[in-house]
């Protein structure tokens, strides 16, 4: 299995001493109150109060500027000490912001990720037993009655949805600079299939970066719909189209005719179980010609730079089982490699470090031998 050199120090040795390893075993049983004790600790203002404060701040000075009663700043501030987001002056009953609350506080993946589970996957989190042995989302069903969150997406509540894509859209744009230039800088690319496009982000980008290049957005029906909503009167927009499908339906073929110059997949694959995947890249492969480029651009959790980054993907595979479709995840980049050859391509070269933490896996067919 390959490893990164960050998680290859991090996965393979022990890294805690037996207290280490209690209080962490503890931290983890009371995980969901230090969620929402930490989540309330930002929301009510409270972080905010003491990375301002140049001296810290008493339980009852914090408690006259945010309005809470004394108790309530007691029962939070104190829960956050064991959590490690504050620290106390003994003398003066002060508090102060630790690094971990200014993290907590100021680290925007940090803030997105809050929000996204707090959304998105509290609640779910509870019928994540039942998905593992269903393949099932069932978490999803406090929000209706879908079998995925894709088809459920137009329809959740607005605070939901906005979460949602912040969640999606802080990790994608963040490396769109660079794999533009990846995909307009490598070969020509004057067609593109943007294979499940969502909102049309990428594509307004792609129209953006070349005056020339026109996309074709798959995705489903009703995701076609709200991309036009969303790049209606863009600057490009003429030059994007949507193509509807329901990717998982096997029969479903991509757009027949001229070969694409490039198929774009970006935070896509592993919305999808291993089989499912292997469907797409082989009905992907069809459409493709000598001079075709697939780039799949994923965050690969094996090729992480630091652990942090690694821990919010893992983490993520289980969203993906319990809310978003039952049996799909985060994947191993020698799993998705697997898949791509398995299909009837070759894996060209692989971009790593992308933005926060992506790869661009570049794929092409597989010469005849």
């Amino acid at each position: 299995m390959y490893l990164s050199p960050a998680l290859e120090k991090t996965y393979t040795k022990e890294q805690l001493n037996a207290r280490q390893a209690q209080r962490l075993a503890e931290f983890i049983a009371w995980g969901p109150v230090i969620f929402q004790a930490s989540r309330l600790m930002v929301k009510f203002g409270i972080l905010d109060l003491l990375r301002d404060s140049d001296q810290g701040l008493t339980q009852e000075e914090i408690a006259e500027a945010t309005k809470l009663s004394v108790y309530a700043v007691k029962v939070l501030t104190e829960a956050s000490l064991s959590i490690g987001t504050v620290l106390v002056d003994k003398d003066s009953e002060r508090f102060t912001l630790s690094k971990t609350g200014w993290f907590l506080l100021n680290d925007p993946a940090t803030r997105v990720n809050i929000d996204f589970n707090h959304d998105v996957n509290y609640i779910g989190w509870f019928d994540l037993e039942e998905a593992l042995k269903t393949g099932k989302p069932a978490g999803l069903r406090h929000f209706g009655d879908w079998p995925t969150v894709y088809e459920a997406l137009s329809q959740l509540p607005k605070q939901v949805q906005k979460s949602w894509f912040g969640f999606d859209h802080f990790y994608s744009d963040h490396s769109f600079d660079e794999a533009l230039k990846i995909v307009f800088g490598e070969h020509s690319t004057r067609t593109l299939m943007d294979v499940g496009g969502n909102t049309g982000r990428w594509a307004l980008r792609c129209v953006d970066y070349d005056p020339q290049v026109k996309v074709t957005i798959l995705d489903l029906p009703q995701q076609c719909e709200m991309m036009r909503e969303q790049t209606a009167g863009k600057k490009g927009a003429d030059r994007i189209e949507g193509y509807g499908i329901n990717l998982l339906d096997p029969q479903a073929r991509f757009p027949q005719g001229q070969h694409p110059d490039a198929i774009w997949m970006s935070q896509f694959l592993d919305c999808f179980s291993e089989d499912e995947i292997y469907s797409i890249l082989s009905r992907a492969v069809e459409a493709m010609d000598g001079g075709t480029r697939l780039y799949i651009m994923e965050t690969f959790w094996d090729r992480q730079r630091f652990e942090p980054a690694t821990l919010c993907l893992t983490m993520t595979s289980l969203y993906f089982t319990a809310i978003a479709n039952g049996n799909s995840k985060m994947y191993h980049s020698e799993a998705m490699e697997a898949l791509v050859k398995k299909a009837g391509m070759e894996v060209e070269k692989i971009y790593d470090g992308l933005g926060q933490g992506h790869s661009i896996m570049v794929c092409k067919i597989k010469k005849l031998q």
